[in-house]
């Protein structure tokens, strides 16, 4: 029998490269492979944790994520593409684990606590304004998973706090109601994290340095022509380090020709950053060429990405309905159901 794979993104913004190599190139081989079912959900309920002042940018970012989804080769034959909140189950789901998790386990959950520290502006400096339904989302994020009998999980290891807090919620609830859920399991990606134009360890939405899979080509020529570059390199005619320049590391990570003479040339003061800043912006508007095509096409067909969301999300709910139907009869609330 297949596996189900089960993964999700928030749609609080465009895929960026941290998105595309960190997480997003897994997807695509995971598509592929005939030993699984593959469920891929837009978390907007999540992505309203902490956007819940502004629910416009997250309804905005459904349809332009699931845009940049396509545009990388996501396929809607072979991957269950869904919205979070049109699956009711989730939210049935995410009240009766309510009762299995205590206030204080979520407090100590790892990846929580950081989140709350990195959103002092939303949440206060202590995070004393921290609303329930934050501190709660490990508990939905549990729902996710379980709604559709999700078994392996794609995630970096930041994120395996909360893979063990849905896997101790599951054990709780085979042992109080007997075997019902299936307990997952975390699918660690191979891949680093993908540093930002800054330097900084971390591309990230909030962090304003990263590169998006949309972006223009002029806003590209921008970007990159900020990037950071070995700070020891003063003159043109300096030699470098290309280790420490991430106009180099983005060379690298987009397969840019010519890489070896790039570095040589670095190394030995014949090249200039401008020059090499401006190659890479050549080479990487190549390479988000059929990305941008693909972007264009579903742009102009707004109606088409809206088919297959619903498409996506129908057969998601399919799973779930079956799913919670066991919840239901496991906890002794399937009243009528037989009627």
């Amino acid at each position: 029998m297949k596996k189900t794979v089960l993964t999700g993104i928030r749609p609080t913004g465009n895929l960026h490269f941290g998105h595309y190599f960190g997480a997003c190139q897994n997807w695509l081989k995971l598509q592929e492979d005939p030993n699984y079912e593959f469920y891929l959900e837009i978390a907007d309920i999540q992505a309203l944790t902490d956007n819940f002042d502004n629910p416009d940018k997250v309804r905005y970012n459904v349809r332009e994520i699931t845009i940049d989804m396509l545009s990388i080769g996501i396929d809607p034959k072979k991957v269950h593409l869904f919205i979070q909140s049109k699956i009711p189950e989730i939210a049935e789901l995410t009240v009766i684990y309510s009762n299995l998790v205590t206030m204080a386990r979520l407090y100590r959950n790892p990846t929580v606590k950081t989140e709350i520290m990195q959103k002092k502006a939303l949440f206060g400096h202590e995070g004393e304004s921290v609303t329930y339904g934050f501190v709660g989302y490990p508990v939905s994020q549990a729902a996710d998973i379980t709604a559709f009998d999700g078994q392996l999980i794609p995630v970096g290891e930041d994120q395996l706090p909360l893979i063990e807090q849905c896997r101790e919620i599951v054990r709780k609830f085979n042992a109080i109601y007997g075997e019902t859920l299936k307990e997952p399991e975390p699918l660690l990606s191979k891949n680093p994290r993908i540093k930002g134009l800054d330097g900084g360890e971390k591309m990230g939405k909030s962090l304003g340095n990263g590169i998006y899979l949309a972006d223009d080509d002029e806003t590209i020529y921008k970007k990159v022509m900020s990037a950071v570059t070995d700070p020891e390199k003063i003159h043109k005619n300096d030699p470098a380090n290309p280790d420490v320049c991430m106009v180099y590391y983005y060379h690298k990570l987009i397969g840019s020709h010519n890489l070896e003479n790039i570095c040589k040339e670095c190394k030995h003061g014949q090249r200039g950053c401008v020059n090499c800043k401006k190659e890479l912006v050549t080479n990487m508007l190549e390479f988000l060429k059929p990305i941008h095509e693909k972007r264009a096409y579903y742009e102009a067909n707004p109606d088409v990405v809206d088919e297959l969301l619903i498409k996506g999300t129908r057969e998601a709910r399919e799973k779930a309905m079956k799913v919670m139907k066991q919840v239901r009869h496991a906890i002794k609330i399937d009243y009528f159901e037989n009627d």
